[in-house]
């Protein structure tokens, strides 16, 4: 067996899919997308302006065409080792069968027009068998097998387990192959043609269907004019009655801690790829059909699944689950999507009013701390459960990477263990390039190329470095595709000429309205003209389509800083700083920025010492670090310690002398007010007056000599001759 090629997954390749993740052999892998607390709603981007993208362009409807990004999106394994979940010991079988099976009275609605049937009146029960009053459908809510009932001459009947949605589900042994546990569902009523219909769907196509994290399907058998589905029996717990664990136990409802909750989600969106690989959807998948036994979770009740392009059959789904869009155009892959995220939200908050008040939108982030807390996870939904289906992801792989580097976040930001030790490569962006402390528009992650282009080969090959000849050679390329005028956008800023690029967004969008690679572009060009809003309304729009991603953020908060709303634009760095390595140096040396800005000298000299000793970014941190000690209020020690922070190998010796001199300076005015210290040493210099005035004379007279400037050499000369020190001579 060949081992699973996932991040972090040591499952192996078994009947054609990893038998720990469920990824295919040629999933591509997952791209894995702390200082200050950012969970108030005034830090949040929800608030801000962003560009027009999607059905805000003037399109919508359910039909999309499906971006690049989405098809080269196929992911891997929960969190890829970020977090864990707490394992659940199966369920022994023979203790989940009820005792007394009997469907509660506000359960009873006929099966075929919905209204409320089986209740009490006048005090006296209601009946469990009749005639709906609305549409007089017969109903039964009784049991029809019972415990010794042999069906389809195989399956021996243990008893009830549950009441579904398409009737009772039992309990059975399978007598023909080693007395195995399976399970029965079986009909609402056998006289009900939709509920028939479903079940014989099953049977013809749910054969075909095998993946291990879904249940499997035996068979399908009929007694006494009733059919049932044989399938596997999963030992397990539901999500659903994990909340009813956590609520019994808290007095109140305790939803899932966010990580936990998006792990569950990740670990079964491979099962939701690989129905749609095989032209089904799900329709109604809510906590109740997601399964936890040990580690492992699987999807079960396969009684909604229908092919994508069935117009005809009964459609099975949950209020405040099942999109709204589906009682008049039907289901998709996009109606699939938006279940997962409203799934995802009750897992991990108390969502009141999602089957009434938000049964098709979100509560507002002012009222709901779960999104101040975690803006990514907020935007993430936000685009799960957008309200237009064509502005959902396009994909569940799609979804399930943003997804992974939302779960990147929030581990970063609950734990006390940075997750930035390491770099998280993306498949949508390259690598922030920032080894200074200056941030502007070349600096932010490129766009990776999207290698399924008709293009990407041609150009590969184009190895013109001028711009100016580069944007010759593109316009001649033999296709206009997408990543060619990507490229001439980026090719137009570099060549300084960033008014060219509104044609080439123009052209992107007017293909594609959801092409947001075309307002990252824009917001590029906003920012090499200094239209900090304008950057600022792009980023944010990039950001809300991947939520998963770093780059936007850091683009977000370098447009915010350039509008001055650096409330924002340091909660965005702080969670770059402590997402991911690579974004480490960039996001410090702004939040040192920010920070001095408000004479916080002590909280910049902390984002500097973020910049870890492995980075190329570290010499100009550590002479920054030099710079924000002395307007720590620190005192001489202060002094002392932003001498030896420039004590490094790679800070250039003019820049050295100069932090010296400023670090000199201060520490003589310090040691003239407050008295010196001579067991300190700023440096090799004792933190006396005498020894400092000659430290200080020695590196003007350093910085002089260095200097190629006539006038500078003289004001440096004659600044070491102010500061040095009476003699006799």
């Amino acid at each position: 067996m060949a081992a699973c090629t996932q991040p972090g997954c040591t499952g192996s390749i078994l009947d054609g899919y990893c038998d720990v993740c469920g990824s295919p052999p040629d999933a591509a892998p997952v791209a894995a997308t702390g200082p200050d607390d950012s969970s108030t709603s005034t830090r949040t981007s929800s608030r801000l302006a962003s560009t027009a993208i999607g059905s805000a362009r003037g399109r919508t409807g359910v039909t999309r065409r499906v971006g690049t990004a989405s098809r080269r999106l196929r992911a891997a394994r929960l969190g890829a080792g970020l977090t864990s979940v707490p394992p659940r010991a199966p369920v022994d079988p023979s203790t989940a069968i009820l005792v007394d099976p009997e469907v509660a009275e506000s359960k009873r609605f006929c099966p075929s027009c919905g209204a409320e049937v089986g209740r009490s009146i006048d005090g006296r029960p209601g009946r469990t068998q009749g005639f709906c009053p609305q549409c007089r459908t017969k109903y039964s809510f009784d049991p029809t097998l019972a415990p010794g009932d042999v069906v389809g001459g195989q399956y021996e009947v243990a008893g009830a387990l549950a009441h579904g949605g398409l009737g009772w589900i039992y309990l059975a042994r399978d007598r023909n192959v080693s007395d195995r546990w399976v399970v029965l569902k079986g009909l609402l009523n056998a006289g009900d043609a939709d509920a028939q219909a479903a079940a014989i769907a099953e049977r013809g196509f749910l054969a075909q269907v095998e993946h291990p994290r879904i249940v499997e399907i035996y068979n399908f058998v009929v007694h006494e004019g009733a059919g049932y589905t044989v399938m596997e029996y999963v030992g397990g717990t539901s999500l659903k009655q994990v909340l009813k664990e956590r609520m019994a136990a808290a007095g109140r409802y305790d939803p899932l801690p966010l990580d936990q909750a998006i792990a569950y989600v990740l670990e079964i969106l491979p099962a939701f790829e690989y129905l749609h690989d095989l032209g089904l959807v799900y329709c109604d998948f809510k906590p109740d059909n997601l399964i936890q036994v040990g580690d492992d979770v699987k999807l079960i009740d396969l009684g909604g699944v229908r092919r994508i392009d069935d117009a005809d059959s009964a459609i099975y789904g949950t209020v405040g689950y099942q999109a709204p869009e589906v009682p008049e155009v039907g289901t998709s892959v996009a109606s699939d999507v938006y279940t997962i995220g409203r799934t995802l939200l009750v897992l991990a908050m108390e969502f009141r009013g999602y089957q009434s008040t938000y049964v098709s939108s979100l509560p507002p982030v002012a009222e709901t701390p779960l999104f101040q807390r975690y803006d990514s996870f907020y935007r993430l939904v936000a685009k799960a459960c957008a309200y237009d289906a064509a502005d959902r992801f396009a994909s569940v792989a799609e979804l399930r990477v943003q997804l992974h580097g939302v779960l990147r976040e929030v581990v970063a930001a609950d734990r006390a263990e940075a997750a930035a030790s390491v770099a998280a490569p993306s498949l949508l962006f390259g690598a922030p390039d920032v080894a200074t402390s200056e941030l502007t528009w070349r600096d932010l992650p490129r766009l990776a190329v999207d290698p399924s282009d008709p293009q990407a080969g041609w150009l590969a090959t184009l190895g013109v470095e001028d711009p100016q000849a580069r944007l010759a050679a593109l316009a001649g390329a033999p296709q206009r595709s997408a990543e060619v005028l990507l490229a001439t956008g980026r090719t137009a800023l570099e060549a300084g000429r960033p008014q060219d690029v509104t044609a080439v967004t123009d052209e992107l969008l007017a293909a594609d309205p959801w092409e947001w690679r075309a307002v990252w572009l824009q917001g590029l060009a906003a920012l090499a003209r200094g239209d900090g809003a304008a950057a600022q309304a792009a980023f944010n729009a990039v950001y809300g389509q991947v939520p998963g991603e770093l780059a936007p953020k850091l683009g977000l908060a370098a447009a915010c800083e350039m509008t001055g709303e650096t409330d924002i634009a340091e909660a965005l760095y702080a969670v770059c700083a402590r997402t991911d390595a690579a974004y480490v140096p960039p996001a410090a040396f702004a939040l040192a920025r920010i920070r001095s800005g408000r004479d916080s000298g002590g909280e910049a000299v902390a984002a500097l010492e973020l910049v870890p000793p492995t980075s190329r970014a570290y010499p100009e941190a550590r002479a920054h670090r030099a710079t924000a000690l002395l307007t720590s209020g620190g005192g001489l020690p202060a002094y002392a310690e932003a001498m030896s922070s420039i004590e490094v190998a790679g800070i250039d010796a003019e820049q050295r002398m100069t932090v010296t001199a400023q670090v000199l300076q201060g520490a003589l005015g310090e040691v003239l007010r407050s008295g010196p210290q001579p067991a300190l040493r700023i440096g090799p210099w004792p933190a006396a007056e005498p020894a400092l005035r000659d430290g200080l004379e020695q590196t003007y007279r350093s910085l002089a000599s260095m200097s190629e400037d006539h006038a500078e050499r003289v004001a440096l000369v004659d600044a070491a001759n102010a500061v040095r020190r009476w003699t006799m001579r």
